[in-house]
């Protein structure tokens, strides 16, 4: 079966239960309704009478539980700053009172505490724009490096013939109305400065905002993003851009320094000097499907892929069949072999059969494409710490691996199923914190409701048959004896450690409120795929030993001695291990090369839209 799971263990010396967490959540029976007062609901009672509702009733339709959704992205809020007691200590921000700015609502807290406690202008000096100033709109103009939209920054410098708060001077008047001109003039400057002053600093508050945290809010995107969003402080920020001698290097030093940030930031820009050789890319049918044996006249272009996409290495094994083929459609022998290394070599199931895993490694993305996911990249990297740690688990539901890190390098990965797309994995971070030996597996309601109810009432013995335990407010029943037709809220069901437990010999928790963890599974065909967007949710390890030997820091042959007692056993790890559930599309290898995977549940253009909302609410605001 699929495994979703939503049990988890309770860490224990030793135990022949495990507590799920159907256990802790449940709490007794609840409250239910007219039908469900009876001391359990649809079970046969001592004196042989049944409450199950008969098959000659009119059944209720079946009953849905629907997973999170995708949002509607909104912008920050934003409130208007409030100015009053700006500038009284500094006659050159006389009118700093007058500015009309709106911001974020931390963007504005900063900009009120620094200026209203008697902050001197930054950008302002000697009623001129500075050279501070123009240092800073000369580094947001080119922010697109750090896959930022240099106009959620830029805005422009008043001109200093401004006129607009002149009226017309009276003709009976000559002499007096030429100095209130002059003075009407400067003065409208002034203004125009100390508004400039006041938005350049909002700019550069949301700046170094948006590096730390990022532009968008992740969870205002789905139900799926899971994010604690970070804090940052801007409380010092104005001051020390006012003490800075070197205003850029001093912004420059807010962007994240992560290797995996610097990574998709040089690929950024060797992407975008490439983009002059977009023309070079070979097209493949995405629809194509070519098996040994098979005639198709792409092959030609799918000869030239792979000798464009392939190692040195690869390309001098093949050499004599590179050199030997003629552009013919038969996909001979020979070919198929260079197929079955160039897929090898991708990390693809080496069968020889082109599809469209293969027609992707091939041609690959558009640069556009690619850029784009780059650009994505960098701002989830943003939403995470910017130092991930010395020894973690980082998930990658894109690349369906999973990689463990020790000491800060990456000690090996492996392939993982994720959920499907109906049964989306979530994107968040938390804490290993016990594995759990020959585990339980406590059904969640959603696998309840959606999936086996209907079999359940075609035939109510199927949980029995399949040796699944039920429990009906918290007594043990057959599922035989079960009303089927009321509802589930009081009904726990759990499947046993066995060879056929969906969760396999162990499971690597992570206590989270979405009942997401590491696991194994009998259904090891699923790792022989390419595309292994498959399960309910959870994760399922293709070398599940291993990683929990990893994560225990033991030798595996003690995690062979736990499985084969056979006991249901929850150990706690020595040390909690962060572990990072992500989602990237674009994302650096052991050796710092960017590698592409396809977006399966499409979630990045959502976070395209997330930047299109903020920019245009950023250039409505100031």
């Amino acid at each position: 079966m699929l495994a979703a799971g939503l049990a988890f263990s309770v860490a224990m010396p030793s135990s022949a239960g495990a507590v799920t967490l159907l256990d802790l959540l449940r709490g007794g029976p609840g409250k239910q309704g007219a039908r469900e007062q009876q001391p359990l609901p649809g079970v046969v009672t001592g004196n042989g009478s049944s409450a199950r509702v008969t098959n000659d009733a009119d059944p209720e339709p079946l009953p849905r539980i629907a997973g999170p959704r995708y949002y509607t992205y909104k912008a920050d809020a934003t409130q208007t700053v409030k100015t009053t007691g700006f500038g009284e200590a500094d006659n050159e921000a006389r009118f700093l009172d007058n500015a009309k700015v709106s911001a974020p609502v931390d963007v504005a807290k900063a900009l009120e505490a620094y200026y209203g406690t008697g902050g001197k202008t930054l950008w302002v000096t000697n009623g001129e724009v500075n050279e501070k100033a123009n240092a800073v709109l000369e580094f947001f103009a080119g922010v697109s490096a750090s896959g930022l939209d240099p106009a959620d920054y830029i805005i422009s410098v008043p001109a200093s013939d401004v006129t607009a708060s002149i009226s017309e001077t009276p003709a009976t008047a000559p002499e007096e109305p030429v100095q209130q001109q002059v003075s009407s003039t400067n003065d409208a400057y002034q203004r125009a400065l100390m508004q400039f002053e006041l938005s350049l600093s909002a700019k550069v508050l949301t700046y170094v905002q948006d590096n730390m945290r990022g532009r968008v809010d992740p969870n205002k995107l789905s139900g799926y993003h899971d994010f604690k969003r970070k804090t940052v402080n801007l409380a010092p920020v104005l001051k020390l851009s006012r003490l800075s001698t070197d205003i850029t290097a001093y912004l420059r030093s807010r962007e994240p320094s992560n290797p995996e940030y610097l990574s998709l930031k040089a690929e950024l820009a060797a992407l975008r000097e490439q983009d002059g050789n977009e023309h070079e890319r070979i097209v493949l049918s995405d629809n194509l499907l070519l098996k040994p044996g098979n005639t198709n006249a792409e092959l030609a272009n799918v000869v030239k892929a792979i000798q464009h996409r392939s190692s040195e290495s690869l390309i001098q094994q093949h050499s004599e069949t590179f050199t030997t083929y003629q552009q013919t459609p038969e996909y001979t022998p020979e070919l198929v072999e260079l197929v079955k290394a160039f897929q090898g070599e991708h990390g693809l199931k080496a069968d020889g059969v082109i599809g469209r895993a293969t027609v992707r490694a091939m041609i690959g993305d558009s640069n556009e494409a690619k850029i784009n996911k780059v650009v994505v990249a960098m701002e989830q990297v943003r939403w995470l710490p910017a130092d991930l740690g010395q020894r973690y688990v980082f998930i990658n539901q894109p690349a369906f691996m999973a990689y463990y890190h020790n000491e800060g390098k990456e000690e090996f990965g492996m392939k993982v199923v994720v959920g499907s797309k109906a049964n989306q994995t979530y994107f968040f971070q938390d804490q290993i914190q016990t594995v759990e030996f020959n585990p339980y597996w406590g059904v969640p309601q959603s696998i309840i409701v959606n999936e086996m109810l209907p079999k359940l009432r075609n035939d109510p013995s199927y949980l029995d048959r399949l040796g699944y335990q039920v429990e009906v407010g918290g007594k043990p029943v057959s599922s035989s004896s079960v009303n089927w037709y009321g509802s589930t809220n009081a009904i726990a069901v759990r499947q046993p450690p066995s060879s056929d437990n969906a969760l396999g010999d162990l499971k690597i928790l992570f206590p989270n409120a979405h009942a997401i963890y590491m696991h194994d599974t009998p259904a090891k065909s699923f790792f022989s795929r390419d595309m292994r967007a498959l399960s309910h949710g959870c994760i399922r390890l293709v070398d599940p030993r291993r990683m929990a030997a990893a994560v225990m820091g033991v030798g595996i042959s003690e995690i062979d001695q736990q499985i084969a007692s056979g006991k249901n056993r929850a150990v706690q790890v020595p040390v909690k291990i962060p572990v990072y559930v992500s989602y990237f599309t674009a994302w650096p290898n052991k050796d710092g090369k960017v590698e592409f995977f396809d977006d399966v549940y499409d979630r990045d253009s959502y976070v395209m839209k997330a930047f299109g909302v903020t920019s245009k609410a950023r250039g409505s605001s100031v």
